[in-house]
């Protein structure tokens, strides 16, 4: 470093999850480790590091409420002029969600990428560490910041619009359902504290029992996670009915992992009549995702029309 060169800041949110993860005597694994235990791993970089200690959690246990403190937070750190990124440490049962969340929420003007592990920081091939160094390189590059939230794993980095975890146990654990070049932002900042919004799994022989149970519940809204590109059958097709007529949005998403969902078959439950009984299919977005995009545009009071219009073409959705 020249004389009077200064380093950039990059601020790093720890939220717990496997990169924060050692075993315990029970055998269990649980987030022990603070971010600034974590930035001590890392080797010498021109950057200098600020740690905040935001929550331990594993993201399976994270509520709503949970992913909008972290959001709340990266706004806070983004509207610190001496900041140049973030980075958030973060489970990876729920990263996708939230770093999608933060992109629906926030206008970058800083690189915000999230990173964490598939392995704890005691496992001997721990990949916390490197996925750290490469997300905190990640944050000092500009460029970055107009790429929308970025998460960085396994030497990939990827946006997090179409984001899914497609591995348990390798290293490289997230893939994306359909890459696009421009991630709309719709900045829909609306706080999700008070917003539900429920997924029902979609399996053959399926009845309505778990669509029915969210309505009487008091859900604000509904992903299926549905077949194919987007199938049912009859009996859901008449629970989306009635989800319309009581005014609960229902979102239809695939536990398929890739590919672009088209609402096409017939014959009494498919992904065409579920769109006839009132359904809005996701052609990008798998069921987390969806319900995240979801719970933001219901929390912002969005139109029936506009809740359409973010699902089925999200190159079109405007800031």
């Amino acid at each position: 470093m020249t004389a009077g060169q200064v380093n950039p800041l990059v601020a790093v949110i720890a939220t717990g999850g496997t990169i924060a993860s050692e075993r315990t005597d029970s055998g269990a694994s649980v987030p022990s480790l603070s971010g600034e235990s974590l930035l001590a791993l890392l080797p010498d970089m021109p950057v200098d590091l600020q740690p905040v200690e935001l929550m331990a959690k594993d993201s399976a246990s994270l509520a709503l409420a949970d992913m909008q403190d972290i959001s709340d937070k990266i706004r806070e750190l983004l509207d610190d002029a001496a900041i140049s990124g973030v980075v958030v440490l973060h489970g990876t049962d729920a990263m996708e969600e939230t770093a999608l969340l933060v992109h629906l929420q926030r206008n970058l003007s800083k690189p915000v990428v999230f990173t964490g592990a598939q392995f704890t920081a005691d496992h001997p091939r721990a990949d916390g560490p490197a996925n750290l160094a490469t997300a905190v390189a990640a944050a000092i590059d500009p460029v970055n910041a107009d790429r929308g939230v970025l998460v960085c794993f396994g030497g990939r980095l990827l946006p997090a619009w179409g984001l899914y975890k497609h591995s348990s146990d390798i290293a490289d654990a997230f893939r994306q359902s359909r890459p696009l070049e421009n991630p709309p932002s719709p900045r829909l900042a609306a706080a999700l504290d008070k917003v539900r919004i429920d997924i029902a799994a979609i399996y053959p022989g399926c009845d309505s029992v778990h669509v029915d149970a969210s309505v009487r519940a008091g859900a604000d809204g509904i992903v299926l996670a549905a077949l194919g590109s987007g199938n049912a059958n009859p009996r859901l097709v008449e629970a989306v009915r009635r989800c319309a007529d009581v005014g609960v949005p229902v979102v239809v998403s695939s536990r398929v992992p890739d590919g672009l969902l088209v609402s096409s078959y017939g014959g009494g439950g498919g992904g065409h009549d579920l769109a006839e009984a009132g359904a809005i299919h996701s052609s990008t977005l798998r069921p987390g995702q969806a319900r995240i995009l979801l719970a933001a545009l219901v929390a912002s009071g969005a139109a029936p029309q506009l809740i359409r219009q973010a699902f089925a073409d999200f190159s079109d959705v405007k800031s």
